[in-house]
C-alpha cells in the first residue's frame, strides 16, 4: 500500500513538472522561392561532360535553418518565429541544380547526396546568405566563393567569387524571403554561365 502511494506521488510530481515546462514557440517554415519560368533556357549545345554539385561549406551561423540577419555591426542574429526548410548551403545547392536543369546545357547532373562520380564538381564556400542593414536600408546578400574541381583527383581548375545584393523596400519576413529568392536566382544564373564556360575548357575528353 505504501509503495502504491509513493508511485502515485511520483506520477503526480512528473505530471506537474511536465505541465510547467515552456511550450516551444511556433514558427513558419519557408522554402527558397523561385521566380524563374518553367521553360528551359538553353543558350548553347548540350555538353557531354558530367557535373556533380556539392553543398558549399559555410560557417556555423549559416549552416542551419535560421534565416540570418545582421542588424548592425558584426552581430549575426535570426528572424524570430521563422526558419528555412533546409540549411542555407542545401538551399543554394538545390537552387543551382535547378538552374542547371533549366539552362539545359549540362544534362549529366548529380549532387553530393549520391555516390555517383562526375567529370567535374562544383562547390566552394558560402560566405554570406543573410540580410544586412546599413542604417535604415536593408538588403539580402548572397556571396559564394565557387570552385570548379576535377572529379578524379580533386584538382582545383577554376575559382571565382560571386556576390549579389538585393535591396529590400519591405523588411517583413515574407518580403525578405522573396528577396532571398531573387538574389539566389541572379547568383545562380551567373554561376551556371561561368561553370559551363569553364567546363568547356577543362572537361576531360570523351573516351572512344
Amino acid at each position: 500500500m505504501k509503495l502504491t502511494r509513493i508511485a502515485l506521488l511520483a506520477g503526480f510530481m512528473l505530471i506537474s513538472a511536465c505541465s510547467i515546462l515552456p511550450k516551444p514557440e511556433p514558427f513558419d517554415v519557408y522554402r527558397l522561392p523561385s521566380t524563374q519560368s518553367n521553360a528551359p533556357s538553353s543558350h548553347g549545345a548540350a555538353q557531354k561532360w558530367s557535373l556533380r554539385l556539392n553543398k558549399p561549406l559555410a560557417s556555423e551561423a549559416l549552416n542551419r535553418p535560421d534565416i540570418a540577419v545582421i542588424p548592425q555591426g558584426d552581430v549575426i542574429s535570426s528572424y524570430k518565429g521563422s526558419r528555412w526548410s533546409d540549411p542555407a548551403p542545401v538551399l543554394l545547392r538545390n537552387r543551382l541544380l535547378d538552374g542547371f536543369q533549366r539552362d539545359g546545357r549540362v544534362t549529366l547532373l548529380s549532387t553530393d547526396d549520391s555516390l555517383f562520380h562526375a567529370d567535374l564538381e562544383l562547390g566552394g564556400q558560402l560566405q554570406a546568405f543573410q540580410t544586412e542593414y546599413q542604417g535604415t536600408n536593408a538588403s539580402v546578400v548572397v556571396r559564394l566563393d565557387a570552385l570548379l574541381v576535377r572529379g578524379y583527383d580533386q584538382r582545383i581548375l577554376a575559382s571565382r567569387r560571386f556576390e549579389v545584393r538585393q535591396s529590400l523596400s519591405d523588411v517583413k519576413v515574407p518580403s525578405v524571403v522573396a528577396g532571398f529568392g531573387q538574389a539566389s536566382n541572379q547568383l545562380t544564373a551567373q554561376v551556371v554561365n561561368w561553370a559551363v564556360e569553364q567546363g568547356q575548357k577543362f572537361a576531360p575528353p570523351l573516351r572512344p
